[in-house]
Order: C-alpha cells, then sequence, then structure tokens
C-alpha cells in the first residue's frame, strides 16, 4: 500500500494566478507559506499549489495575499528542461484536492500586504 497525502494550513503568498484554457478547464496557482512549530526563527515553509477546476475558481475569488487557508492534496514533481541551458529541472507542486478558507473575512481584509511575516 502506498499513500500521498499533503495537509497544510498557512497563509497565502500572493494574489492567486488563474488560467482558462480552451478545453474549458481552469487552473490556479497559489504560494502557501507555513510556520514550524519550532519556536526558533526560522521563517515560514514556502510551498506551490496547483488547484483546477471549480475549486480553482473559488480560490481565485476568495482568496488574496495573506488568506488563511487549508489544504488537502497530494504531492507531485513538476519536471522540465530548462530553455537556456538544456539541464532538466525539477519542484515540487502540491496538487490541491480540498481547500478551506479559513480566515474570517475581517482577518483577511486587515491582513498588511506590506507585511511579509505571517
Amino acid at each position: 500500500m502506498s499513500l500521498n497525502m499533503v495537509n497544510l494550513v498557512g497563509r497565502t503568498g500572493a494574489d492567486p494566478e488563474i488560467r482558462y484554457f480552451d478545453s474549458g478547464s481552469v487552473k490556479c496557482r497559489l504560494t502557501l507559506a507555513v510556520n514550524r512549530r519550532s519556536k526558533r526563527d526560522e521563517g515560514p515553509d514556502w510551498f506551490e499549489l496547483e488547484i483546477w477546476g471549480k475549486t480553482a475558481e473559488i480560490a481565485a475569488n476568495y482568496t488574496k495575499k495573506g488568506s488563511l487557508i487549508g489544504i488537502q492534496g497530494s504531492l507531485k514533481i513538476d519536471t522540465w528542461s530548462d530553455r537556456n541551458t538544456g539541464v532538466n529541472r525539477s519542484k515540487p507542486v502540491i496538487k490541491v484536492d480540498r481547500l478551506d478558507l479559513l480566515g474570517s473575512k475581517r482577518d483577511n481584509e486587515s491582513y498588511n500586504s506590506d507585511n511579509d511575516e505571517f
């Protein structure tokens, strides 16, 4: 048996990027900052999120930089060849299956977008 499940709670690092395809598909990309439980000043861990379909539209319409969200999804590795050097590259991406909008409307409105602390 194998299991690929990711659960995270954090704040979005930027406004969502939404893309509509000719096929009718919708894709949203977000970054998510997640603080560690340790007391040390290490800063957050950053994750790239990929969201599709109706959930992507919800993310685009109801989140912005600093929004508190919870996600459930799976880890995938995107791979590509660098155009300039031809070197193979890869990065981890979380394919989101479930999105929970956690902050109150007031929390999200009062977040100072000039502050990069999460």
